[in-house]
């Protein structure tokens, strides 16, 4: 095959496969929580300087989430000045930073394994560093990508990002459940009685367990810091700072010399100016964006997917770790779907299917959540709700946020979208257990059914504003996006 025509494949696939690792270091970051969260829990309950409460708890489980916010708001900044390329090696230096600062947080300052006030904040600090670097993947790896894909496999390579999301967290998963080994978490009325009340088999995981958790990160941060390195910068922020033959040589190695030269010309027909305001075609164009990042949140997956664990723990069974293993299977497996049909299908038939798909499963959740003998229907409501989200919304709203906004204010827009996704998702993250555990009167199941009712509904309005609101992108090269933009204004 003449690669001077038709493009060089696997230089596309060794570079999005790159760029993904920083979308398994996003899963990874945001799930290794799910594990570590007892042991860490009662880590701090053995402090003698504060008590460490729910309160603390759910600030410390959600507080990546702020440097999620800081990273993702920071993303357009970074991306139109630096490069999308030099940001990416950033996030993964503050993932590798974040990983080892998690795993021992007393380093240089305190004292080793000794809970303190101080040693919280420090854990937080490292917690929210790890964040920024999140943030910053989880705008920039999908730009990355769908600005170095042709127009036809757009939308599966960026798929390909949700793909590595979710396998990162099913890789946390495994590590997590292989880290604990033939030791359990310590029971929540063990916590805070020292730790000699706490079952033997726990004292390990309290002790050391939650740190090897934290720190297994490391590895995968440090390899995604390094290969990145080799990468090159995508085409169309190239052609924004003038390095147009840059441009040419990267477009050629992917599409072919005769295609390149016309995609360099389109480039460079919305690229009269560096960049425009951001409302240049419209608020529509930013509120669709934006309102894509809140929905994709609002459904509530995350509440599922941080504290899975802890849910079927909840529901009786025996080791809710295995259970959360498989579910991570069956989200990988429904991944792939997204990935092998969003060119044939299109964007919008997939996000309306899969938000119908979760307001079932939602429903199916509050209604037999609690009640004896419904255990197994609970649970594969909860799986219906998870395999749904993981077809569409997990991976479409990313392929919709790298290629909706027109080049010129892509960097921006992006960033305002996926911080209003990172502020979304701490709104689910650290409202999820308050409203589950609401009663009326005492014993009742009102938060159970309230919770997953109001997440089915607002699945239900999901898809509803994508059938009214978002346009279908399927085929469309990302110059199209401007033209498109301008006749809707």
């Amino acid at each position: 095959m003449n690669t001077s025509e038709n493009g060089n494949k696997g230089y596309l696939f060794g570079i999005v496969m790159v760029a993904v690792l920083g979308g398994l270091l996003f899963g990874y970051d945001t799930a290794v929580i799910s594990g570590a969260e007892k042991g860490l829990q009662a880590f701090f309950m053995e402090a003698k300087d504060f008590a460490y409460t729910d309160g603390w708890h759910g600030f410390t489980s959600a507080s990546a989430l702020i440097g999620c916010i800081i990273g993702s708001a920071l993303s357009g900044f970074l991306a139109t000045n630096l490069g999308r390329k030099r940001s990416l090696i950033i996030a993964g230096l503050l993932f590798f930073i974040s990983a080892l600062g998690s795993m021992r947080p007393e380093f240089l300052f305190f004292e080793y394994g000794v809970p303190t006030y101080s040693l919280l904040i420090m854990f937080n600090i490292y917690r929210i560093i790890g964040g920024i670097g999140v943030g910053l993947a989880s705008a920039i790896c999908p730009m990355y990508i769908g600005e170095v894909a042709p127009s036809d496999k757009r939308g599966m390579l960026v798929s390909w990002n949700q793909f590595a999301i979710i396998f990162g967290q099913l890789v946390v998963y495994f590590v997590n459940f292989f880290i604990l080994g033939e030791h359990v978490q310590p029971l929540v009325e063990e916590m805070g009685k020292g730790i000699a009340a706490i079952n033997p088999a726990a004292q390990w995981t309290v002790t050391t367990g939650w740190r090897y958790m934290f720190g297994s990160e490391a590895v995968p941060a440090g390899l995604f810091a390094l290969l990145i390195c080799f990468v090159p910068e995508t085409p169309r922020y190239l052609v924004s700072i003038g390095q147009n033959e840059g441009a040419l040589r990267v477009l050629t190695k992917i599409n072919g010399s005769t295609k390149a030269a016309q995609i360099l010309a389109d480039i460079k027909d919305t690229m009269v100016v560096k960049t425009e305001r951001l409302m240049t075609y419209g608020w529509m164009c930013i509120f669709i964006g934006i309102m894509l990042s809140v929905f994709q949140q609002i459904v509530g997956i995350n509440a599922v997917l941080y504290y899975a664990p802890r849910i079927f723990g909840d529901m009786g069974m025996e080791n809710p770790m295995v259970v959360t293993v498989f579910m991570g299977i069956i989200n990988i497996l429904f991944t792939l779907v997204a990935i092998f049909t969003v060119e044939k299908l299109g964007r919008k038939p997939l996000l309306i299917c899969g938000s119908i798909g979760m307001a079932i499963g939602a429903f199916g959740v509050a209604t037999t959540f609690g009640h004896e003998g419904m255990e197994t229907v609970t649970a594969v409501s909860i799986m219906v709700y998870s395999a749904s989200f993981m077809f569409s919304w997990g991976p479409i709203c990313w392929v919709l946020i790298a290629e909706i906004f027109p080049n010129t204010i892509r960097g921006a827009a992006v960033a305002i979208a996926v911080a209003f996704q990172w502020i979304s998702n701490f709104i689910v993250s650290s409202t999820f257990v308050p409203m589950f555990n609401m009663h009326i009167t005492e014993g009742d199941d009102f938060g159970h059914w309230f919770t997953y009712g109001l997440y089915g509904i607002i699945c239900l309005i999901a898809a509803l504003f994508v059938w009214r609101l978002v346009p279908e992108t399927k085929g469309k090269t990302l110059e199209d996006m401007t033209s498109m933009w301008r006749n809707r204004k």
